[in-house]
């Protein structure tokens, strides 16, 4: 007997047959359900660190006699940021991902909220350079799973792993403001595909969908808002159709982009590595050295430092109504100031990767349309999805976002990101199996 036949063979998902099911939609029905849970929960966590962010950098220090917060703020605040973290690691769940990883570290237990919280709170909330939606993500399938498993305890294991990923789908299109956007981000992470795509996709989309509610509103309700820290599309000029130079600046600026985040990331690993020697020495060390890089663009321009904290997503209207006030030394200096500051917080903290991705294409993309026969619409445009496309490696949601953010612009912008995202991506998987090549698999002579 051949090792083929002695391995049965797996039997087929009937996708449709599960679909028709009574139980399928059940499910269906407690995906609504924990969409609306973990909405409301996802927008309390969004407001919690909107208020620790106006409460720690206006109110406090305007509370204890200055007009506005002192230049040297930050130093002492990011400093506490890291001694939280360090603790945060401490707890299960090791205070969520490591974001220079990517999006998401795959479904978190109930038991790992605390941990996750803790440290997204003195991350995001405090001033690191990194976004609330890996976090979002956790609470999303943290809540999920404790739902299920407090309303139903004869759900298996695979129906409780869906409701976790379709509360998922309802926490990112808290922060993207769409249910769709979380849906491609979610799906692309996870490769789904085939007959099982239906399966997730189906609960994913009722769970965001039902949950949009509590911001989109109903009848006579008008929802919650978020306007605070939900994204929405950017106020570009207009871009009815790309240009040959557009086109032709946009493969170069996408490659340059690819390498700068890649040597980003590869900083990143570095600070991962050193601060995981010691936590509560170095951690609060990476928070003072991101401190001290908002603090040298502040004593250099006439620009606050916060412009190089935070992940940038509340900030994005400032910098493109500004673009015409800044100088290229400033815009310069920013991009290179944030890099570094995002590379710290990337490897010793916890958040998201993504909006401080989209902040710094955004700046280099102001930077590009000071090039001969550049624009700055398709500049921007093709910065901002080379950087998100190199730093989570989903090229399809890389494309969605950027083509949300600049949809106001135009049809012809999504020629320009599309070439961005492929250019940029080849460029950063062709750099990383060059840094770290796969080792070559032991030959059949070598094993014997």
């Amino acid at each position: 007997m051949t090792g083929d036949e002695s391995v049965a063979a797996a039997p087929e998902i009937d996708a449709g047959a599960l679909i028709r099911s009574k139980g399928y939609r059940r499910l269906l029905v407690l995906a609504a359900i924990i969409g609306v849970v973990v909405s409301l929960a996802s927008w309390a966590l969004l407001e919690l660190f909107h208020w620790v962010q106006e409460w720690v950098y206006k109110d406090l220090p305007e509370a204890l006699g200055f007009d506005s917060a002192p230049v040297w703020w930050p130093a002492p605040v990011l400093v506490l940021a890291g001694v939280a973290v360090a603790y945060a690691v401490r707890l299960p769940g090791n205070g969520g991902h490591e974001p220079y990883l990517g999006l998401g570290g795959g479904v978190t237990l109930p038991g790992a909220l605390p941990g996750v919280l803790v440290a997204a709170v003195a991350s995001v909330g405090l001033g690191l350079v990194l976004g609330p939606e890996a976090p979002l993500i956790a609470l999303g399938s943290g809540l999920a799973i404790f739902a299920a498993r407090a309303t139903r305890r004869d759900l298996n294991q695979q129906t409780i792993s869906v409701l976790a990923a379709s509360a998922a789908f309802a926490a990112l299109a808290t922060v993207f403001g769409s249910p769709v956007v979380g849906a491609v981000i979610l799906i692309e992470a996870a490769g789904l595909g085939g007959a099982l795509l239906p399966l997730v996709l189906l609960p994913g989309l009722m769970s965001a969908g039902i949950g949009s509610l509590v911001f989109v509103g109903a009848g006579k309700w008008t929802g919650l808002d978020n306007s605070d820290y939900s994204l929405a599309p950017f106020s570009l000029p207009s871009y009815a159709s790309p240009t040959l130079s557009d086109l032709a600046w946009t493969v170069p600026l996408a490659v340059l982009a690819a390498v700068g985040v890649f040597a980003v990331i590869e900083l990143a690993r570095l600070s991962a590595r050193i601060v995981a020697l010691r936590p509560w020495i170095l951690t609060p060390v990476a928070g003072l050295v991101v401190a001290l890089l908002a603090i040298c663009f502040e004593l250099s321009t006439d620009q606050s430092a916060l412009a190089v904290l935070f992940s940038g997503e509340d900030a994005f209207s400032g910098l493109l109504s500004d673009a015409g006030t800044l100088s290229l030394g400033t815009l310069l200096l920013l991009v290179l100031l944030k890099s570094l500051a995002w590379a710290i917080s990337l490897g010793s903290f916890r958040g998201g990767p993504t909006f401080p991705a989209l902040f710094i294409g955004a700046a280099a993309g102001l930077m590009a349309d000071q090039l001969p026969g550049a624009a700055e619409t398709p500049a921007v445009a093709a910065l901002m999805a080379a950087c998100t496309v190199s730093v989570l490696r989903l090229p399809l949601s890389a494309v969605v976002i950027t083509l949300l953010l600049t949809s106001r612009s135009g049809a012809g912008v999504a020629p320009i990101v599309i070439v961005a995202v492929v250019v940029a991506y080849i460029t950063i998987e062709t750099l990383s199996r060059a840094w770290s090549p796969t080792p070559a698999p032991a030959s059949a002579d070598a094993a014997s």
